[in-house]
Parts: structure tokens; sequence; C-alpha cells
């Protein structure tokens, strides 16, 4: 029952992750790290995070913004490295509650100012990118935080997912390297059901790409808005 919660799971995280461009390892993280340990989680969730990036590139690969993708990687990645080093020594609780309270400050803020855009300047693209990186290696989750950046540019649907997809690999590639490095290994998670996962990530992320396109584009940030806005309710308060 373990395997098939897990595989559950993967399929709601996956689709939601795509649809969003974040979610996957917001949704798997919690509840798996309850039943596996943390270090494991990490990994498992960062190596299914790894493919569904590769989903979002195959599926939305009509866009791209390869400046914002550079930038945000670049910092991404050194960060993310950093942050996979420093797993467990920071106060988890903390970090949890200040990502909550930054993003339902954000929400707050495009609802006040809906037509409001970040200036897609290089500053704020690194400053994006490193905090990305920085959450995604200390607890498995910083989609929120790139999400939250790349909305406020307010791009295409499909770029914005092919864009974040594409910033997603090169900063999980990264934290990856940083977990085996630090002698992380998975002993509790089987291969097959990895495998499994992944096959299933593959279906709920194809699941997911056809929503999207029924989706307006005019709508696509207030979807974004929404699901950070529970995001952040569930790591202030819960």
């Amino acid at each position: 029952m373990e395997n098939v919660s897990v595989l559950i799971l993967t399929f709601i995280a996956s689709a939601v992750g795509t649809m969003t461009g974040f979610g996957t390892s917001t949704i798997l993280v919690p509840v798996l790290s309850l039943q596996y340990p943390l270090a494991e989680t990490l990994l498992f969730v960062g190596i299914v995070h790894w493919f569904g990036d590769i989903w979002k590139m195959l599926f939305f690969k009509r866009g791209a913004n390869w400046k914002l993708i550079l930038l945000f990687g670049v910092a991404g990645i050194i960060v993310s490295f950093v942050g996979a080093r420093l797993a467990g020594v920071f106060p988890e609780d903390l970090l949890k509650k200040l990502l909550g309270g930054f993003l339902i400050a954000y929400v707050a803020f495009v609802w006040i100012k809906p037509k409001w855009k970040l200036p897609k300047s290089n500053t704020n693209a690194l400053v994006g990118g490193g905090l990305s990186g920085f959450f995604s290696g200390i607890f498995g989750v910083g989609g929120a935080i790139r999400s939250t950046f790349l909305s406020a540019y307010n791009l295409d649907k499909s770029v914005f997912l092919f864009t974040s997809g594409a910033i997603g690999l090169l900063i999980d590639s990264s934290r990856l390297v940083g977990y085996v490095t630090g002698d992380i290994r998975l002993k509790n998670y089987s291969i097959p059901i990895l495998i499994t996962a992944l096959v299933i990530s593959l279906i709920g992320a194809y699941v997911a790409k056809i929503i999207v396109n029924k989706i307006p584009q005019e709508k696509f940030r207030l979807v974004i808005a929404i699901a950070l806005f529970f995001v952040g309710l569930r790591y202030l308060f819960f």
C-alpha cells in the first residue's frame, strides 16, 4: 500500500507541477518524509523532479526565453549545490514560514496591482534563480519561488512552462550532485518503484498538458497566483 500511495502522489504531483511550473516537491516531500528518511526523500523526489523538468520541456517546446534560463540557471546551479550540502543545518520550520509569508505577500500584491510586471533585469533574474536554487537544495522545494519570479514577467504560458522546466533542470542537476556527493543514497526506496514513478510522472505531465492547452492565456497568471497562495498558506500555517 505504501508503494501504491507513492505512485498516486507522484501522478498528482506531476500533473500539478506541470500545470503551474511547481508543486511536485511541494506535494511529495512533506508526505513521503513522514514515512521515509528526509535525506533519501529529497534524493528520490529530486530524481522525479528532474524528469518532470524534461517532460515540461518536451510538452511545451514551442516556447523558451533563453536569457532568463541562463541567468536563473547560473545562479540556481551555484546556490542549489550549496543549499544541498547545507540540508539539515538550518531550522526547516523557519525557512518554510519565511517562504510561506513571501508567497502570500506576493499574491496579495499582484491582486492589488494585477498589471504589475517585474522589470526584466539581469539582477532580478539572478536573485530569482539564487533564491529558487537555495530553497530547492536545502529542503527540496524551490519551484514556487521560481514561478513567483517568472509569473511576474507575465510570460506566454508555453514560454513560462518551458523556461521553468529548463531552469529547474539546471538547478535539479546541481542539487542531485550535492545530495550524492553528500553520501545520500536510496536505501528505503526500491529501484522498481523509482522507475514506475518516473513513468507515472510522464503520464501526469501529459494529462496536465491537455488541461493547460484549454486554459486561456489571460487566466493563466491567475491560476499560478492561486496555486502560490495555497502553497504559501500551507508553509506558513501547517
